[in-house]
């Protein structure tokens, strides 16, 4: 036990002199002002450094809880978590804006981020230059996504993002369609006929006005046959090609700005200051 004591006690002193010798880390922020916080965080977003921004942002808003830096840095943050890949964060960070300001003349763009995000949220990195198949992504953020631009363009139907949101809740309409399309198809494999009827009855009653409503169409004509509702099949066949001759059912795909969603929003360019 004696030993154990004394050998401590020698480990002690000599790490205590090396304890000494380390550098004092020095925080090279604790002078900056709000507007240095600003620019060097919009600088980081420049640069494509989200990580970093978001700790400006954040000590910002902590050392200058008031001001229009502190309220800009707010909705920025949750741009910068969105860039950054972090969907959760960015949201939380909207609402936070939202409800902490919701009377302020930009807060418009809190609701048009909450919908970007749910909008991008299934995109992998492949799949954001690869095009793929969207309307088989979860369908869940997907209503997210249409939901949060509809609250948008419901409360703010002059914004200027609510036009993209209407072009994207179009878009999005289409592709929870299409998704109700690809699982009639499986259960057509499958033989689960009804199945594929009840989807394709909710693609013609639920998303009128949608490319796949010919598809839905044509998979009725087929499952009811399979069910032997020769009755039911003939009437869809009869529907189908009534619409095809009047070209009700040539509905022309939505295509989205991405461009638009991807902008570094910076409503009182404080950074310019």
């Amino acid at each position: 036990m004696t030993i154990l004591r004394i050998s401590a006690g020698i480990l002690l002193a000599l790490l205590l002199p090396a304890c000494s010798l380390l550098p004092e880390q020095i925080d090279e922020t604790k002078d900056w002002s709000a507007q240095k916080f600003y620019k060097e965080a919009s600088a980081s977003m420049a640069e494509g450094d989200y990580e970093q921004a978001i700790k400006y942002y954040e000590s910002l808003e902590s050392r200058f809880p008031f001001g229009q830096y502190a309220v800009q840095s707010q909705i920025d943050v949750a741009y910068a978590y969105y860039k950054d890949g972090k969907p959760e964060s960015a949201i939380a960070a909207a609402d936070r804006f939202i409800k902490l300001h919701p009377r302020n003349p930009h807060v418009d763009y809190a609701y048009y981020l909450k919908g970007l995000v749910n909008f991008n949220r299934n995109l992998g990195f492949l799949q954001r230059f690869i095009p793929t198949d969207t309307s088989q992504r979860d369908p869940v953020t997907t209503l997210s996504s249409f939901n949060d631009f509809a609250e948008l363009a419901r409360r703010f139907p002059d914004s200027e993002y609510s036009v993209d949101a209407r072009q994207r809740m179009v878009y999005l309409r289409n592709n929870l369609a299409m998704h109700e399309i690809h699982v009639a198809r499986y259960y057509m494999k499958r033989e689960a006929y009804l199945a594929a009827v009840n989807r394709s009855i909710t693609v013609i009653e639920k998303y009128q006005r949608t490319p796949s409503v010919k598809d839905a169409l044509e998979i009725l004509t087929v499952a009811y046959e399979k069910l032997g509702m020769n009755d039911l099949s003939a009437d869809a066949r009869r529907v189908l090609a009534d619409n095809q001759a009047k070209g009700t059912l040539e509905i022309p795909e939505v295509e989205v700005d991405e461009s638009y969603g991807s902008k570094i929003w910076d409503f009182l360019e404080l950074d310019q200051n």
